[in-house]
């Protein structure tokens, strides 16, 4: 995931961590050329990564299913609202690919994306990993926000260095 991102160009890493996306801040702490960014509430996450992207810089986010619900205010007043090209990671909590789940968060996520109109793509396995790339192409292409959810079960993979 680290390797998409810097060939992406991506410059800051804008995250609430939770344990979808904990690899990844992991990895990324590590990583000189991303500067990690971390915000107390998932709703001031946009907003910054919306100031570094007017400042020139290429950020992302990174944030759990339930919290792009509260910062659904930001999604819709700037990221939509003014057009930004912002590819969003989003922790996809209570996902599995049988879909049964009793969490709502997850049973919410793409009911909420569809509503917003916000594209997305879901990663559940290394295998998926070329997605990442067609995310930031989307966004650059329509100048709106994309998502790429990343399941449960990459989560769990890759701390167990399965994949």
């Amino acid at each position: 995931m680290v390797a998409q991102l810097v060939q992406q160009g991506v410059s800051h890493y804008v995250t609430l961590p939770d344990s979808e996306t904990a690899h990844m801040y992991d990895a990324l702490m590590a990583e000189p050329s991303i500067t990690v960014v971390p915000v107390a509430r998932e709703g001031e996450a946009i907003p910054v990564a919306a100031g570094l992207f007017i400042a020139g810089q290429n950020p992302i986010i990174s944030i759990q299913n339930a919290g792009l619900y509260e910062a659904g205010d930001a999604l819709r007043g700037l990221a939509l609202g003014i057009g930004l090209p912002l590819v969003m990671f989003i922790g996809y909590r209570g996902h599995n690919r049988k879909g049964d789940t009793p969490d709502s968060a997850a049973t919410f996520l793409e009911p909420y994306l569809h509503m917003w109109r916000v594209d997305y793509f879901v990663v559940e396995s290394n295998d998926d990993l070329d997605r990442v790339p067609l995310a930031f192409e989307r966004a650059a292409k329509t100048n709106q926000p994309v998502a790429v959810a990343i399941g449960t079960e990459y989560a769990k993979a890759d701390e167990a260095g399965a994949e």
